[in-house]
């Protein structure tokens, strides 16, 4: 067993189901435009309730019916790369809360016994 550990950035977004940006979900604009930029990895993550400062409480409902929760997008990659990111999400306006913070990557990896 290998265990790498690096120093990286990590990239939050905060926001909700219902943001769109023109035709398309805001967390799709978001992860295309992450991969496109050879971003190391996106993941969205589904809350099942939130709110912002003045804002209604955003939740999932079992049925489905008058569902928007929040959503999170995390990125982690350099600071560099994550700045240089951040410019190419000008144009969405109303998003929510973005935060960077630093982290550490630890990476386990084991050798698959089938090689």
């Amino acid at each position: 067993m290998m265990t790498i550990s690096q120093d990286a950035m990590l990239l939050r977004i905060y926001t909700d189901d219902a943001a769109m940006h023109g035709d398309g979900e805001v967390v799709d604009v978001i992860v295309s435009r992450a991969r496109k930029a050879g971003l190391a990895g996106a993941t969205v993550l589904r809350g099942r309730a939130g709110f912002a400062s003045g804002s209604v409480v955003h939740r999932h409902h079992s049925l489905g019916i008058g569902d928007n929760p929040p959503m999170v997008i995390e990125l982690v990659d350099s600071e560099e790369n994550l700045r240089a990111f951040l410019n190419m999400l000008e144009d969405l306006r109303g998003i929510g809360l973005v935060t960077l913070a630093q982290v550490e990557i630890v990476t386990t990896g084991w050798r698959d016994s089938r090689s």
